[in-house]
């Protein structure tokens, strides 16, 4: 897809692709530029931040030194590694981006090849780091023409090396060069974290050769051990290459996006960071690794969760949030010095919902925990025992509110679907138990009944025929879509069908869905819209094919593909105009978006089977 390049500072966020090493991310825009990456880590500060400053944050940008350009941008098929290509009169040159990931080199690179495909062109190169979220200075020292260091001020100091096949020039601590390639002539650029193991490059070009092919081979083999072969092939794969992006190769854990304070309305303060591991987010993972054949990504989440089950033992409950390592500080900061993402501020790093409770997030746990123990291993004994301690833990404060899936800052609720996922946690943990033989609690028995029960006389409201929101309204919730998912409900049980009628009355917009209607929300907190949810799209065309709307199902969720970008890349929510808000690529809608084509592909399979005396 061609697009021109954007009017203002900003590019829209759906114009950026995504390279990673399962350390970090970088974004690049179609005009070259990457104008976001935080290194080394996930949760590490920015390096390059433009994309919530262009002024300020930082960036390295490569692009040919003439005006009327046209733009595309595409993956390497089954690969990660991202082409960027400029067309114009003069010619047509292009850039390969790329970092080595963590499992086959030591990380912590990026690499930048350019290449003039056609004609002779003239191209301009800046790398203007901006370190510690642009709230540090630095220095630059100049090796030679083709090496120079950018080294960081402060508690966040790190070096990174800038090596290069052209001559380069440093003016006031950034760094610049200009060069001309003919037809099929190249240009390579490193940028890496410096170490005490580095040691020049005596043959920059075949170095990166020999990484790009090895990168590229590490991307194409990994994909292929996806059992997937059914329909939307290469939605699903580029789903799943993204999100294999956000995995911690070091920790096994996920990260729900890798970028922060991209805004879920545009001047809004909807604008959290996402850098950390959500327990609920990486246990919906859990099924996706398992279902496409991806046990040992499975089997590294699980040895993370264990880990942490590991470290409270007796003191307390799990956490909803970590950082990466498994960290449980997350202080919420503002970077006032930043404007935000085309001026939505406060730019926030940090989040403050890591010490909320959410009753939900050990439903999520205990069901990726039944799946992985019937499809990916059986769980040890010591994991059951800390996971037993967490299921007590459930039915002692079930009833308690919380702030539930959707983090409200405006208190606490008796949220169905905290109480449903609640369920999910004892439901499962007897599951295991039984499967396993291991020791049953009857308490778990009966506090499950309970709690089905008091879902069914308390969260029904029998005038709207709809289960409802939280006690005391009217409203509906998106993540009751979750419920036949889950299968705490048939997805074809008259009172569920009633109630995703209700939901479609209030939330769904054509074929896009609201998590909920904010005019209503009292309990939310702030001020400002948002657009639709993505991930409760994909949730809700998997409960109208598991309902036996399985062509409205199959539209919808052909509609909800032209929504991604040109790479098939998702943010966390869609504006008015169908832009990309929130931060990006979001983890949960991909996950969803692969777990609707599965329901889809399975359901549509089924459809085809003709029954004969037989069968």
């Amino acid at each position: 897809m061609e697009r021109s390049q954007p009017e203002s500072n900003y590019q829209p966020i759906e114009n950026y692709g995504v390279i990673g090493d399962l350390n970090t991310v970088a974004l690049v825009g179609l005009n070259g530029s990457i104008d976001f990456m935080c290194f080394p880590e996930f949760d590490s500060p920015s390096v390059f931040a433009a994309l919530l400053d262009s002024s300020k944050g930082g960036s390295f940008q490569i692009s040919p030194a003439f005006d009327n350009l046209k733009y595309k941008q595409l993956y390497l098929p089954d690969t990660n590694v991202l082409l960027s290509r400029f067309l114009s009169p003069e010619g047509v040159g292009e850039i390969t981006d790329f970092m080595p990931v963590e499992e086959i080199y030591r990380g912590h690179m990026l690499v930048r090849r350019v290449k003039a495909v056609r004609g002779n062109i003239k191209f301009m190169m800046k790398c203007q780091p901006r370190f510690n979220y642009a709230r540090t200075n630095h220095r630059v020292e100049v090796k030679s023409k083709r090496e120079i260091l950018f080294i960081s001020a402060g508690v966040h100091n790190i070096t990174l090396r800038l090596i290069s096949t052209i001559d380069m020039i440093e003016k006031e601590g950034d760094v610049f060069a200009e060069f001309s390639l003919g037809q099929n002539d190249k240009a390579d650029f490193i940028l890496e974290l410096l170490d005490d193991e580095q040691t020049p490059l005596q043959n920059l070009e075949k170095k990166i050769t020999y990484l790009f092919e090895k990168t590229l081979s590490y991307w194409k083999e990994w994909i292929a051990n996806s059992n997937y072969q059914g329909r939307w092939l290469e939605v699903v794969n580029r789903s799943a290459l993204i999100l294999k992006l956000m995995t911690s190769f070091s920790h096994g854990s996920l990260v729900a996006s890798p970028t922060f304070s991209l805004p879920e309305y545009i001047g809004g303060d909807r604008n959290w960071d996402y850098r950390y591991t959500w327990i609920r987010d990486s246990s919906f993972t859990v099924y996706f690794f398992l279902k496409l054949g991806f046990k040992k990504e499975a089997e590294a989440f699980m040895r993370w969760v264990e880990k942490e089950c590991e470290e409270i033992g007796e003191k307390g409950n799990l956490h909803l949030m970590y950082t990466i390592a498994g960290e449980r500080e997350l202080h919420e900061t503002i970077l006032h010095h930043l404007e935000g993402y085309r001026g939505s501020s406060p730019v926030r790093i940090g989040n403050n919902a890591h010490s909320q409770i959410q009753l939900d997030i050990y439903g999520e746990l205990m069901d990726a925990v039944y799946l992985f123990n019937k499809n990916g291993g059986p769980i040890s004994y010591a994991f059951w025992k800390n996971l037993v301690r967490q299921v007590d833990w459930v039915t002692q404060n079930w009833q308690l509110e919380d702030e539930g899936i959707w983090e409200v800052r405006g208190g606490k609720r008796n949220f169905l679907y905290s109480k449903f996922m609640c369920w999910v946690a004892i439901d499962r943990a007897i599951k295991i138990a039984v499967s396993r033989s291991f020791p049953l609690s009857a308490k778990w028995v009966q506090t499950r009944n309970e709690i089905f029960e008091t879902i069914y006389r308390e969260y029904w409201n029998s005038e709207r025929k709809t289960f409802i929101q939280y006690k005391g309204v009217n409203n509906v919730d998106a993540a009751l879509l979750l419920m036949p998912l889950m299968r705490f409900i048939s997805p074809k049980d008259p009172m569920w069908l009633s109630t995703l009628k209700a939901i479609e009355e209030d939330l769904v917009s054509d074929s896009l869905v609201f998590r909920y209607r904010h005019e209503e929300a009292a309990y939310d907190g702030l001020d400002s819209p948002e657009g639709t949810f993505s991930m409760c799209t994909f949730w809700y065309i998997e409960c109208l094919a598991k309902s036996g709307q399985l062509r409205k199902a199959q539209l919808y969720f052909e509609k909800m593909l032209g929504y991604a970008n040109h790479l098939g890349i998702y943010s966390e929510q869609l504006g008015f105009q169908g832009e990309h808000l929130g931060n990006y690529p979001q983890a949960f809608t991909h996950l969803g978006l692969i777990s609707a084509a599965i329901a889809l592909n399975d359901l549509l399979n089924k459809q085809r089977i003709i029954p004969t005396k037989e069968t």
